[in-house]
């Protein structure tokens, strides 16, 4: 990994200087637009829509459109004189108990490495993030703009490192416009779809999953290459749309999880899904 940033963790009068290295690393499958006839790359020119002429790069600014539509052109100098930061710090402003931030807050992720004179007050920083149980709430300069960013601790194959995830402004979050009036909920249905989460409990193992239209995509390209007929996925059809029994549905959920992970089904059960299924294929 290659270094993105150099600075120091600043907690009281304790300095820690590190290194950022990016966490992730997005494996979304990409496209170019082609031409489908000889697979030429298509190409765009820089047209401006009011003279209708090609544009250079050098001729080209950025421009800021209004709420009315009226666009504002801004020049370097404009720039310019705008508030931005150079420091080389992540501050941290206070430490947080974990559950007070909301997951949506976060945004990208970054490794903190100790330099080799940082290496015991990371480690302290380490520890203590970890004994508290809480995360530290910073601000870190990135790309000469603030930002608010979260510390907290993350197990690794090479040992526990400490984590910088970005965070976003409160008023980036968007406020639902719709509610949910679900009217009145059974208590039978309301204990029935808590055994469906008890049956399905489980831990949190990402290795479990698997990005399957990337694979496909890959599988496909493969073909193509080779020579080979490109095979079809078949496409998924649990969703029927059908108005169903809701307390049925999570009885048969249950039933479903527990006979796949090898427990006893009641009889009762069974036949009841067998009705269904007898019941779905008559219409």
């Amino acid at each position: 990994m290659r270094a993105i940033w150099k600075g120091a963790v600043s907690f009281g009068l304790v300095s820690v200087p590190v290194k950022l290295y990016s966490a992730t690393e997005s494996h979304d499958v990409s496209f170019r637009q082609v031409h489908q006839a000889d697979g030429g790359r298509i190409r765009y020119q820089r047209i401006c829509s009011i003279d209708g002429e090609e544009v250079p790069y050098s001729e080209i600014a950025k421009g800021y459109e209004t709420e009315d539509g009226e666009m504002v052109v801004l020049t370097d100098d404009d720039f310019a004189n705008l508030p931005t930061t150079s420091s080389r710090e992540i501050a941290v402003e206070k430490f947080v108990p974990s559950d007070q931030i909301d997951p949506m807050l976060f945004e990208k992720s970054y490794y903190l490495e100790p330099e080799n004179t940082g290496i015991k007050p990371y480690a302290l920083l380490r520890q203590a993030l970890l004994e508290a149980d809480r995360v530290a709430l910073v601000t870190v300069a990135l790309r000469q703009r603030t930002t608010v960013a979260a510390l907290r601790v993350r197990p690794t194959d090479n040992g526990d490192v400490i984590v910088l995830q970005t965070m976003m402004w409160p008023d980036e979050i968007r406020v639902p416009d719709f509610k949910v009036e679900a009217g009145e909920i059974k208590d039978s249905e309301i204990k029935m779809a808590n055994m469906l989460v008890e049956t399905l409990a489980g831990d949190f193992h990402p290795e479990e999953f698997s990005d399957d239209y990337a694979e496909a995509v890959e599988e496909m390209v493969k073909a193509k290459i080779e020579g080979g007929e490109v095979e079809r996925t078949p496409t998924s059809t649990k969703t029927s749309g059908e108005v169903v029994d809701l307390l049925a549905a999570l009885q048969r959920s249950v039933a479903a999880a527990k006979k796949s992970r090898g427990e006893e089904v009641p009889e009762e059960a069974e036949e009841h899904d067998e009705k269904k299924t007898k019941k779905s294929k008559a219409s």
